[in-house]
């Protein structure tokens, strides 16, 4: 097997209960922080695709936070692929893992998030969002291992 796990369909992979771990780091000013929580990808109400609830602390110049975001992943283009949307229906990126691995852009006003997805294992995978532009210089890890929620 190869450096990355491959995923024959994204959204039955990413179904369930996972320990989150995010490291933020600004570029420019060199502050750190960090985020721990758990998201949940469950089915909607209206039974199409799944719904991404995240809940945790943020922690940013030692204080923290509660923190929240919901996306949706509905089904792909392509079988097995994955269209990210915001909670209000914006779209984010698209998501295809079949490789293990995956790179997505989402342009932003005048800055460019770039994600890099990786599969490690049936338990554990990574997104890596660098974001630039006038506005953010960013570095934003986390790091999923799939619990029992």
């Amino acid at each position: 097997m190869g450096e990355f796990w491959p995923v024959p369909d994204v959204l039955a992979h990413l179904a369930g209960g996972w320990r989150v771990r995010r490291s933020v780091r600004d570029l420019a000013g060199g502050d750190a922080g960090r985020f721990e929580g758990t998201t949940v990808f469950r089915p909607p109400a209206d039974g199409d695709g799944l719904l991404h609830l995240e809940s945790g602390g943020f922690t940013w110049q030692g204080v923290t936070r509660p923190a929240e975001r919901t996306l949706r992943f509905l089904p792909g283009a392509a079988p097995g692929t994955a269209d990210v949307r915001f909670a209000d229906g914006r779209p984010f990126h698209d998501l295809d893992l079949t490789t293990g691995r995956y790179v997505a852009d989402h342009p932003c006003a005048a800055d460019l998030y770039r994600g890099e997805f990786t599969v490690r294992d049936r338990d554990h995978w990574r997104t890596v969002w660098r974001v630039g532009g006038p506005a953010k210089d960013l570095l934003l890890t986390t790091d999923y291992e799939r619990a029992a929620l």
